[in-house]
């Protein structure tokens, strides 16, 4: 017998109907306030989560991913979805919400691979999901824009799976590309493309440290921020102005911290937006290092392998800035790096990093920005 892999064709015996694909996304600046309603201004990755998917005639939707150890096919049927705590729920997160909104779901098959790292805070959720609606939107002859996909892959992951996630990392996947930042206010889902300076590239490490978004330290920092806003009278920290600003160090411990972070991180934002138009790479990197800064010490989201990497890079000297990027607890960092340095950065960093027993980092973005 003859091994053919794990196609589409073998593992459900016929071929795919649909192909679609989004990428992962690194966050340049603005982390933890998507769901305050606040700015954000994410970038593509190279990686991508690629879906394949045919029309069945029955009501059974069969999904089968290579991206778990060993490999998995698990099956719902179409309106029958039910969380079971597994990456099976992303599946059924955009099944249930497209039928919530007057699709008709039939039965399919679906193969998903993804060269996203998982818990890499470089949203493999989002890309997964965001592939995944595109290709119903393709297969169905659904006419829903890349705005809408978003919201769709958002519902999915916040409603369904129950992450508390913002809207950031569904935007990114469903809008971003490599050569731009995609700047977003999440509150109104308006967004701009703004080139990325060609006088530099992106340098992505992988701490090795995972994180889940479902799980209690990201939701807490959410309840967190909600209660600070609450406290100052606000809807949404977006809310804060220069009216309300000093009464944020007059609040409980650690709502003030939080607080802080959030509206200090929006200002940074605007003025990272600010820096790209002007080609201030300087600027840019001393945002980036602030932003650190403010997520270790004000949000508390580091962790002291994240911390190692960010000043192992900062000590090279051909980086601008570092930080921790996504929602923290582990994950990645991104770094500002002068074009043509980042493999040499990226491999003195990781090899500092691995001095330290059981720590192993991996470069994942290192290449120019096209």
């Amino acid at each position: 017998m003859t091994v053919k892999g794990n196609g589409f064709e073998v593992v459900f015996g016929r071929p795919a109907k649909v192909l679609a694909e989004a990428p992962g996304r690194v966050n340049l600046i603005g982390e933890h306030t998507d769901y305050s309603g606040g700015y954000v201004l994410p970038t593509a990755i190279p990686q991508k989560t690629r879906v394949e998917i045919a029309p069945r005639e029955d009501r059974l939707i069969q999904v089968m991913t290579a991206n778990v150890r060993g490999g998995a096919q698990l099956s719902f049927r179409a309106g029958e979805e039910a969380r079971r705590g597994l990456w099976l729920d992303y599946v059924q997160g955009i099944t249930a919400v497209l039928r919530s909104r007057g699709a008709s779901i039939p039965g399919f098959d679906a193969r998903i691979a993804s060269t996203v790292p998982l818990g890499s805070g470089l949203s493999s959720s989002a890309s997964l999901l965001v592939a995944l609606a595109r290709a119903l939107r393709s297969m169905l002859g659904l006419s829903i824009d890349d705005v809408e996909i978003a919201r769709i892959a958002h519902a999915a992951e916040h409603d369904f799976v129950g992450a508390p996630v913002g809207t950031m990392d569904q935007m990114a996947a469903s809008l971003a590309d490599e050569s731009t930042a995609l700047f977003i206010d999440t509150r109104t889902l308006a967004f701009e493309r703004i080139p990325l300076p060609p006088e530099a590239e992106l340098l992505v490490i992988d701490s090795g440290v995972a994180h889940q978004h479902a799980s209690g330290d990201y939701k807490t920092r959410r309840a967190e921020c909600e209660r600070a806003a609450a406290a100052l009278g606000v809807p949404e920290l977006r809310d804060v102005d220069a009216s309300v600003e000093p009464r944020i160090a007059s609040l409980p411990a650690p709502l003030d911290r939080r607080a802080r972070h959030v509206v200090t991180e929006n200002a940074r934002v605007l003025a990272a937006v600010a820096a790209l138009r002007a080609g201030d790479l300087g600027r840019l990197g001393e945002l980036f290092d602030a932003s650190h800064r403010s997520m270790r010490d004000d949000f508390e989201v580091s962790v002291p392998a994240v911390d190692a990497l960010v000043e192992s890079a900062r000590a090279q000297p051909d980086v601008f800035g570092a930080r921790l990027t996504g929602g923290g607890f582990g994950g990645a960092i991104v770094a500002l790096v002068k074009r043509g340095r980042a493999a040499s950065v990226g491999q003195a960093v990781v090899e500092a990093y691995a001095r330290t027993p059981g720590r192993r980092a991996t470069v994942l973005v290192g290449g120019p920005v096209p």
